[in-house]
């Protein structure tokens, strides 16, 4: 009962924890000062339980004297009056005085603490020089009596006993007592604080816990938890202080969302009680006790609790230097209030939440301007405008329930319901009496007149728009300005109202808010209408036409609007122009039969339109503009001869969402329109410069509003529009649309060739025009006037020359008309003549590749010229036919005379080269065409291909020789040989005796055939052979008339055998046959086996000594097979006499290295000529059309690396000086022989070698 009828006292921050002082209170008060400023100096860290993390904390203390009512009674929990450490001062130094009464204080002292429970204390002596002085006759050291009080009261806790010595003098003796007593009463400190938070933290948690408990109390839940909170601030742990408020306002928030969700709590009843009075939060005091004392009763309904404990939140945050955190949670506090009241059922009185509401930002917003200047307040207004819209928003609310609003002013019902709101609010508290802007008396002015409402609503609304545009919330700022133009109706004032929705109405068309944009048109059509703006409000009434948002009958409303203006009678001379893209959007166009057309063709433009109004609607015009380009060839793009630009024949426009009244991209503004220009001579039609050009630069660089949205067909005011005047329109007259898709057919003009571009699109309704000021993409066609044109191409691939081939002439009439009479004139060439036929068709068809008819085509030939007959021919057609052509397959034969064709150049033999996508040998035959359209002579050519490859070779065997032809077919066609023949040209003795059975041979695609023949002769053997091969052949089961001849010519030079080589291979001495590993006698016989001739003596003959004739010669030893391994000199150098049968013998080391029958090793043989001898001459290669023999740059790769390893030994070789030899020094090389001229009797033969006799021991385990 004595806790009941004690006052709670309530600390602020500016309290501090008690310490109470016991025993000499004289020696304590000459020592207060120094303690009390001097220990809060040094920090201490304050490590808690849980985890938490350590702080550095000041300690202050309230030190009062010692009473035993101060110590907590049983059952007393509160912190705030808790005494968390006691002290005993003393200064005795006598025994007798101890004894006697010192002693016995101490001990009614520490009895008192012990009967509390009370366990934080500490004993102080104070030791001073002064009382030494005067009692020297009766003390005992000091150290004596310090010993007995820990032996009579600390036996157990010594460290409870600080002696403080010499406290008021200056010295280093009395400054370390000092620091060692302030350490002391600190850490205590400290301690009794952990401990004892501790408990109480461990008590309420204890009491939270029991909160499912029937008869468990928020209020009395709170009490305890803020007591807490209370501590954490005299500690001037703010943060720890606001943590508390803050579980207190989660917890609570917790039971009002269970109590909505159907889970409802006993003490919730009592914050369920009737809102009485709605004055809004208090900031201006520290602790609002009022309010705290009907909590701590139960008494308090739910705006009190919230104000408080916002209340307490806010002095807390402003204490962290945190005030714009106190303005977001401000704004949270209050949106949640209304939703708690409406989920708690709380009776409200109409427009008490909304009072309650403006006072509160208010007063948030006067305390946060209490605590900042003005350049802080301004930099920060992002944080504070949502309470300053917030206060507008609910003042407008109030000024439409108490009729403040209207035009015709509050009503008596009103005005009594403005009597109760104010009733509500009570008197004005206290704090604010003094203040002139203060919450309470702006709210009662408001409600006191009309005029005083307009005038603090509008500073309010201006006031929010002018932040929100400062920090760049621009949907926020047209948010409140939508809100103000409504007042501004209400009020009779549609020219201000109407500035403020176009610039709501941005924002919604900007964002795609389709339901606002429908709503706010609907205000702006309203706004329009009063103010007799006929054009904007047509334009308005169109959009909401098509609106899909609104009702049929709404649509149809402003749709009946628009016609009934345009079939106003009168002069419709003026006329009201709208945007085309609110009444109806073009979807699709069509160009029959292309986008491509030449010219005086027909051509007709289907357009499809999409009507967006909901009825019928009659158009008495509808017209599209035309832009035309005249076509300038290489200027725009285009030469002569080069393929024109296709354009689509079938445009597809893409639409926004029309339905929702919103573009499809609202951000994007209109797209580049790019085309490719060229600027080419006019001379010889070369290219100079070639760019790209936009099209549509004035919509590109158009300036825009950079807040507005783009010109799209939802626009918020749509821009302006004219039809432009061009030189040539499309119209059609007398069309209804209908809702939905309609079509529409113009006729396009294509006369003059150029480009058409379509511009514009424009429907007439009466007195209103519609008009599409850009159609989007760009649509064109093209009205050509095309140049004749004649090419020739195969029937099939590839055109194969030896056989009759089949071309096709297509000529491209263009715009010139094939007469009778007219005719094709064909230069004839001998290498590819033109067959004659009996009879040529001729096929006639249309652009569109549609059968017209044939004609039978003459066709007459001369000794140069071929003509032929065309048929009478419509421009703009095809005209086909067929020719057989021949092309002769060159021999090689000489070259003939240079001819002319028939326009004066003249004409160069065909080529043959290799084409790299076929084995095949290619040749291009041009022809000259003369056409009549034309005074210059069209230059075709049509590339044939061999379909043969023929090689040659000679062979020898001694002294006879042998010629073989391969005719290789690289086509793909089977082909059948006949009549393989060879002649010789120059030589008559000369015999060439066919070694050919079959006179015929089937010759596949891919394959060879090989034809051999032995060459005899009489007296001596030419050097030089001009031999030519010829057969005939024809593709495989074709007649014998269709058998075609073909022609190989070639030359054989050198064929004369001069050397001969032999080999042999003796064993070693006492053995019968080679072994592997052992040494062999390797002899060469070099045998001359002719006299020679008159060109080889002056070529590379020496004269010796004894008058003979000799030459070099360069033998080599080699082995590429690795069965041999040359030892000691493997090549070397003879001098042979140049008689016949003259021999020279060389015997060379050889070892084999494998076993069996080994071939002989390769032995080479080279003319060696001196650096005095002259290069010899190579052959014109273009003498014949193919020279397969052998050469020094044909021989196989194993000749290539045999050479190369002679020149590397370097003592002989001088080819690897090629650099000098280019630059004229002389240097002597090597040069082999022709093919025949050395013939090798051991190439082929093989010699037996036994494997080399070798004991082996082989060593067997057996296990």
């Amino acid at each position: 009962m004595e806790c009941q009828e004690e006052r709670p006292i309530i600390y602020t921050m500016e309290n501090k924890p008690i310490v109470t002082c016991a025993g000499d209170q004289g020696l304590f008060t000459s020592l207060y000062n120094s303690l009390a400023q001097q220990l809060p100096r040094e920090p201490m860290e304050w490590r808690r339980s849980y985890g938490r993390a350590p702080k550095m904390i000041h300690l202050e203390a309230n030190f009062v004297q010692f009473k035993e009512d101060l110590l907590p009674k049983e059952g007393n929990k509160a912190l705030l009056t808790f005494p968390f450490l006691h002290i005993y001062w003393t200064d005795c130094c006598d025994t007798e005085v101890y004894k006697s009464s010192v002693k016995e204080d101490m001990m009614r002292w520490q009895n008192s603490l012990k009967t509390h429970g009370s366990a934080d204390w500490v004993i102080i002596v104070v030791e001073t020089n002064d009382t030494k002085k005067k009692n020297k006759t009766n003390i005992l050291p000091r150290s004596s009596i310090v010993d007995k009080i820990r032996s009579d009261f600390c036996n157990k806790q010594n460290d409870r006993c600080v002696v403080l010595s010499d406290p008021l003098k200056d010295s280093s003796r009395s400054l370390e007592s000092w620091n060692s007593l302030l350490l002391k009463l600190r850490t205590l400190l400290l301690m009794s604080f952990t401990k004892n938070l501790g408990h109480f933290e461990d008590d309420m948690r204890t009491l939270r816990e029991k909160r499912t408990q029937p008869g468990w109390s928020f209020c009395e839940y709170f009490m305890v938890q803020e007591e807490l909170a209370f501590v954490f601030e005299m500690l001037q742990q703010f943060e720890d202080a606001l943590v508390q408020y803050d579980e207190l306002d989660a917890l609570f928030t917790q039971y009002v969302l269970n109590f909505g969700a159907g889970d409802t709590a006993n003490w919730l009843g009592s914050f369920c009680a009737p809102v009485r009075n709605w004055s809004g939060l208090l900031l201006r005091r520290p602790i609002d006790m009022e309010k705290r004392d009907s909590i701590q009763r139960g008494e308090a309904c739910l705006l009190d609790l919230r104000s408080y404990l916002f209340s307490r939140q806010c002095t807390l945050l402003i204490f962290l230097q945190r005030p714009w955190e106190v303005t977001q949670r401000a704004l949270e506090l209050l949106h949640n209030c209304v939703q708690e009241l409406r989920l708690l059922e709380v009776s409200v009185v109409d427009g008490a939440l909304d009072c309650w509401v403006f006072l509160s930002c208010l007063e948030v917003l006067h305390r946060i301007e209490g605590c900042c200047d003005q350049a802080q307040l301004a930099a920060n207004c992002s944080h504070t405008v949502g309470l300053w819209a917030y206060a507008t928003d609910k003042l407008k609310s109030l000024g439409e329930l108490c009729g403040l609003v209207s035009e015709k002013g509050p009503t008596s019902e009103d005005l009594n319901r403005t009597v109760d709101l104010l009733a509500g609010l009570g008197d004005e508290r206290p704090e604010t009496v003094n203040s002139l802007q203060s919450p309470y008396k702006k709210l009662k002015e408001a409600l006191s007149s009309v005029e005083a409402f307009e005038r603090h609503y509008l500073e309010l609304s201006h006031a929010a728009m002018e932040m929100y545009r400062a920090i760049g919330r621009l949907r926020s700022a047209r948010l409140v300005g939508k809100s103000l133009a409504e007042f501004y109706m209400r009020k009779g004032d549609p020219e201000r109202a109407e500035t403020f929705l176009q610039e709501a109405l941005k924002s919604y068309v900007s964002e795609g808010w389709s339901l606002p944009v429908t709503h706010t048109r609907r205000q702006i059509a309203e706004c329009q209408k009063l103010l007799g703006k006929t054009e904007d409000y047509l334009q308005t009434s169109a959009l909401l036409a098509g609106d899909v948002n609104l009702t049929t009958e709404d649509r149809k409303h402003f749709c009946q609007e628009i016609l009934s203006f345009a079939g106003k009678p009168g002069d419709h001379s003026y006329k009201v122009t709208l945007s085309m893209n609110v009444f109806a959007q073009l979807t699709r166009l069509q160009f029959q039969p292309a986008a491509s057309v030449h010219s005086g063709a027909v051509l007709q433009v289907e357009l499809t339109l999409k009507c967006l109004m909901p009825i019928s609607v009659h158009i008495q015009q509808l017209a599209a503009s035309i832009h035309f380009d005249v076509d300038h060839g290489g200027t725009h793009g285009r030469s002569k001869g080069a393929q024109r630009q296709t354009y689509p024949g079938t445009v597809e426009f893409k639409q926004g969402n029309s339905l929702a009244g919103l573009p499809s991209s609202v951000s994007a503004g209109p797209s580049l329109e790019l085309d490719e220009i060229q600027d080419r001579s006019p001379s010889d039609n070369s290219l100079n410069s070639t760019g790209v050009v936009c099209k549509n630069t004035h919509l590109v660089m158009r300036r825009h509003d950079s807040n507005s949205p783009p010109d799209t067909p939802n626009c918020v005011s749509p821009p302006t529009v004219s039809m432009k005047e061009g030189s040539q329109m499309l119209k059609v007259q007398d069309v209804t649309l209908e809702p939905g898709n309609n079509s529409i057919v113009f006729t396009a003009p294509s006369g003059q060739p150029g480009f058409y571009t379509l511009r514009q699109l424009c429907a007439t309704v009466g007195g209103v025009q519609f008009v599409q000021s850009h159609i989007y993409p760009s649509v064109r066609y093209e009205v050509y006037s095309q140049e004749p044109q004649l090419t020739v191409e195969p029937l099939s691939e590839p055109l194969l020359a030896g056989l009759t081939q089949k071309v096709k002439f297509t000529l491209l009439t263009g715009h010139y008309t094939v007469k009778k009479g007219d005719a094709l004139q064909l230069s004839n060439t001998d290498t590819m003549p033109i067959l004659p036929s009996t009879s040529c068709t001729a096929c006639i068809s249309s652009p569109s590749a549609e059968f017209v008819g044939e004609s039978i085509m003459s066709i007459q030939s001369s000794e140069k010229v071929t003509s032929i007959s065309l048929p009478p021919t419509p421009p703009y057609h095809i005209l086909e036919f067929q020719l057989e052509v021949l092309c002769i397959i060159p021999s090689g034969s000489d070259r003939p005379a240079n001819e002319r064709l028939t326009n004066g150049e003249v004409r160069h033999r065909p080529r043959s080269y290799s084409h790299p996508d076929t084995p095949m040998t290619a040749i291009d035959q041009r022809m000259s065409i003369d056409c009549p359209w034309s005074i210059y002579s069209t230059l075709l050519a049509l590339t044939f291909y061999i379909p043969f490859k023929t090689k040659h070779s000679l062979l020898s065997a001694g002294n006879r020789k042998y010629i073989q032809v391969c005719v290789q077919n690289v086509s793909d066609v089977n082909f059948t040989l006949a009549d393989m023949k060879l002649a010789e040209k120059q030589h008559t003795s000369l015999e060439l005796q066919s070694l050919n059975i079959k006179t015929q041979q089937l010759l596949c695609s891919k394959h060879s055939v090989f034809c051999l023949w032995e060459v005899r002769w009489k007296d001596d053997l030419p050097s030089c052979l001009q031999c030519v091969f010829s057969a005939n052949f024809s593709p495989l089961n074709q007649d014998a008339s269709a058998f075609k001849p073909f022609h190989y010519q070639f030359q054989l030079e050198r064929v004369t055998t001069l050397y001969s080589v032999r080999a042999e291979i003796m064993p070693p001495a006492g053995e019968q046959h080679c072994r592997s590993g052992l040494l062999c006698a390797l002899e060469v016989f070099i045998t001359r086996l002719t006299e020679p001739a008159e060109g080889e003596i002056a070529e590379d003959s020496k004269t010796d000594t004894d008058g003979l004739k000799t030459t070099k010669l360069m033998y080599e030893v080699a082995d590429s097979s690795s069965n041999w391994a040359v030892c000691g000199k493997s090549s070397g150098m003879v001098s042979m006499p140049m008689k016949a049968n003259a021999t020279h013998k060389v015997q060379i080391q050889v070892m084999p290295l494998f076993a069996g029958h080994l071939p002989f090793p390769k032995i080479k043989v080279l003319k060696y000529l001196p650096h005095t001898a002259a290069v010899a001459i190579q052959p014109d290669p273009d003498s014949c059309v193919e020279n397969d023999s052998l050469s020094l740059l044909d021989k196989t790769l194993d000749d290539q690396a045999d050479t190369a390893s002679i020149r590397s030994r370097g003592s002989i070789h001088s080819v690897g000086s090629g650099d000098q030899q280019q630059k004229g020094v002389a240097m002597p090389r090597l040069e082999p022989f022709s093919p025949g001229q050395v013939f090798n009797h051991s190439h082929g033969r093989q010699v037996l070698v036994l494997p080399a006799t070798d004991d082996h021991i082989m060593e067997v385990n057996a296990t």
